[in-house]
């Protein structure tokens, strides 16, 4: 059970290794996998790269001290969807234990490939989770037709966040994996500068 890869790497789904994991393989794939099955207004999909930059916008502003590691570990937080697409939340319940096996197992081995350590803290997982439901709630609003009522019941008022600030046009798949790619490599090089400093 494997998937060839953009870069020619092959990626076996059930037992993933980190050497078959590539950045511009997880910048390919998850910038043409859609946020919300697709059912965003635009002229392109909104995909689940630019979501994660938004996701690390918005962290960057709530927790700033967050840090290089930290932001590390959010830009790939979906990450493994680069393989097995992003499913609405409703049916990933439906689908139950399997499918979380299979994400926990490809995310173990993107973290590992890129030094970050597993498993995060309490306390970043929180805001990694924190700043993605913001996320959330200003894409419902502003791309997936939801009212702000219906967007709070399901994602909670995000506080403190001027979403005039924030890039919600989707963009085109190409621009979407440059700037993931872009992003990526300078949180990257912060790391490894940090690392150096210590």
């Amino acid at each position: 059970a494997w998937q060839r890869m953009i870069s020619g790497r092959r990626l076996d789904l059930i037992d993933p290794s980190p050497l078959d994991v590539e950045i511009s393989d997880i910048a390919h794939g998850l910038a043409r996998v859609a946020r919300w099955n697709g059912q965003t207004r635009g002229a392109h999909a909104y995909s689940v790269a630019q979501h994660t930059l938004l996701v690390d916008d918005i962290a960057c502003l709530v927790s700033p001290e967050i840090g290089p590691a930290g932001r590390l570990a959010l830009l790939l937080h979906d990450a493994p969807e680069y393989v097995i697409g992003d499913l609405i939340s409703p049916f990933k319940a439906l689908l139950g234990g399997d499918y979380r096996t299979i994400e926990a197992r490809l995310l173990t081995a993107i973290h590992r490939r890129f030094g970050v350590a597993t498993p995060l803290s309490e306390r970043l997982t929180k805001k990694i989770k924190d700043a993605d439901r913001i996320a959330a709630y200003f894409e419902a609003v502003h791309l997936a037709g939801f009212s702000e009522a219906e967007a709070l019941r399901f994602f909670g008022r995000p506080a403190g966040i001027d979403p005039s600030g924030l890039d919600l046009d989707p963009w085109a798949a190409s621009k979407a994996e440059r700037a993931f790619l872009k992003r990526f490599q300078e949180v990257e090089r912060a790391v490894a500068s940090d690392a150096a400093g210590a």
